[in-house]
């Protein structure tokens, strides 16, 4: 049966996942912080999704009130190819949806489609509120119309709208006992863990993978990203780490000349008339922080097109020129590799939004206020301090919404995150490497036995490499064959308390609640 085969089925999981988890990464500039690249580009060619259906759920609009019944379609992609059914317990795979369009996510995510069949388990993934087709009020332009109506783009919401889909998806499947695991990425992590955290009696664990939930209220040093981003620069190369650092002022100086940003706008091949060199500023760190994040050992495409240690492509580039090349083209030539490795692009845009992200600057300028800055001695970016002043200020002129820093903290556990975590939440796994910038804000030490940080990084030792974190490996194998047999133990109980009497009135079931 296919319950008694998924104890074995695990250490195949394991496998899988520390594979994919050893290689995964999940772009700030000075205003809202953005976690997946501004300019990134959907993939000339697009990728075959596994089996599966698109399907619209009518959503509540606003969860938390019971005046007014205005709802709109939320879209779900889900996959019941490999699904063993209700009789089996077979599991739901949940993927919680980020900041765009669901199916790019979709395309991107295949560790999911990989271990579906392994576990005979259904797939889903929800669309997240105000992204891709899950627009409210009937249309994008409806919906970011202003504050009023962006007023329901909140995690709250987007968390109450995944709780509710997948509870009606399994009421009308009769797959009441089916567990639901919920996985997710970078914001998508963070909604993960949180979910598992509010909603302990909807999902039995989740995965959240590259998830910041420490990024707020100074949890930790605002400028622990730029930091690791320069650092993955400064590994591969310090002549390159050095001039992307000379870069800024270089910018600044051809700026201020007489035609400056004529003269920026052709060196940089931009389809529009440079109108300050802010903007190309942002578009440079959002290339180096968005490579930090995919600096992945083989070939990609989920931001961009690129080539296999992208990061070293890039230094090789801007390393390689001859004496007496000026610092402005050989960063040129290096960020060519992450907006133009193809070869395929003419000109470059500044104002790119493919994939729909727009909504992440309401939600930075509302709840998701994460500081940050840039050091003098350890960052190759400019040196900033991290001004609220004048966020805030920028978040009023662009929303009329003054930011509420404090608020994920409250909402979501506090400063001390350990004694919050410990004592209310259960079967999450924290994974992160080392290499990826958003990992300074992720869980990266054990809470307790059942909430585990899976952290991988690869050093190099006399030549070879070591890759460290085999340790929680081995705890993550106790922690998943716990997890599944508390859940089968509840559910004997909770079905069948007869026939199981001594051992339900003994179990706890600390595994399954928080």
């Amino acid at each position: 049966m296919l319950i008694t085969n998924r104890l074995s089925l695990l250490h195949r999981f394991l496998t899988i996942f520390f594979i994919f988890i050893s290689i995964s990464s999940c772009a700030l500039s000075g205003r809202p912080p953005r976690f997946l690249g501004n300019f990134a580009k959907p993939a000339t060619h697009r990728k075959t999704l596994p089996s599966h259906e698109t399907r619209y759920f009518d959503q509540r609009l606003d969860h938390f009130s019971f005046r007014g019944d205005a709802k709109f379609k939320q879209r779900y992609l889900i996959s019941t190819e490999h699904w063993a059914g209700p009789a089996q317990m077979a599991p739901i795979f949940l993927y919680c949806g980020n900041e765009g369009d669901i199916v790019w996510f979709a395309e991107n995510t295949g560790f999911i489609w990989e271990i579906a069949p392994a576990f005979g388990a259904m797939v889903v993934f929800p669309e997240h509120r105000y992204y891709g087709e899950s627009m409210p009020f009937g249309s994008r332009d409806e919906a970011y119309k202003n504050a009023s109506t962006l007023a329901y783009l909140t995690s709250e919401q987007a968390l109450a709208d995944f709780a509710v889909l997948v509870t009606s998806l399994k009421r009308n499947l009769s797959a009441e006992t089916s567990p639901v695991v919920l996985f997710g990425g970078s914001y998508g992590g963070m909604l993960a863990a949180w979910m598992r955290l509010k909603y302990p009696h909807i999902a039995i664990g989740a995965l959240a993978s590259s998830a910041p939930i420490l990024q707020f209220e100074d949890i930790v040093p605002s400028e622990t990203f730029y930091d690791i981003v320069s650092q993955d620069f400064k590994r591969e190369s310090s002549r390159c780490f050095d001039t992307i650092k000379k870069s800024w002022d270089a910018l600044e100086v051809e700026g201020q000349q007489p035609n400056g940003l004529k003269q920026l706008t052709k060196a940089f091949r931009l389809c529009g008339e440079l109108k300050s060199t802010g903007d190309l500023n942002n578009w440079l760190e959002s290339a180096y922080s968005s490579l930090a994040m995919v600096n992945y050992p083989y070939p990609s495409s989920f931001l961009m097109p690129l080539p296999g240690h992208p990061i070293k492509e890039v230094c090789k580039r801007i390393d390689s020129y001859p004496e007496g090349t000026s610092v402005l083209e050989r960063i040129f030539g290096g960020v060519s590799v992450y907006y133009n490795f193809t070869g395929e692009v003419d000109c470059f845009q500044l104002d790119d939004d493919p994939h729909g992200m727009s909504g992440w600057n309401w939600q930075a300028c509302t709840e998701m206020v994460m500081p940050m800055s840039s050091s003098r001695n350890s960052s190759m970016f400019r040196t900033y301090d991290y001004d609220y002043t004048a966020f805030k200020l920028w978040c009023l002129e662009e929303f009329n919404v003054e930011p509420r820093p404090n608020w994920i903290t409250t909402e979501y556990g506090g400063h001390d995150y350990m004694t919050t975590w410990r004592e209310f939440g259960s079967n999450i796994i924290f994974s992160n490497g080392l290499l990826d910038p958003w990992s300074g804000g992720s869980v990266l030490k054990n809470v307790s036995d059942t909430l585990v940080a899976l952290v991988t990084e690869e050093e190099k030792r006399k030549g070879k490499k070591r890759r460290v974190g085999i340790p929680s490996v081995l705890l993550l194998i106790g922690l998943m064959e716990g997890l599944w047999k508390s859940f089968l133990l509840f559910t004997y109980c909770l079905f069948s308390p007869s026939v199981f009497e001594v051992r339900c009135s003994s179990h706890r079931f600390t595994s399954i609640n928080p």
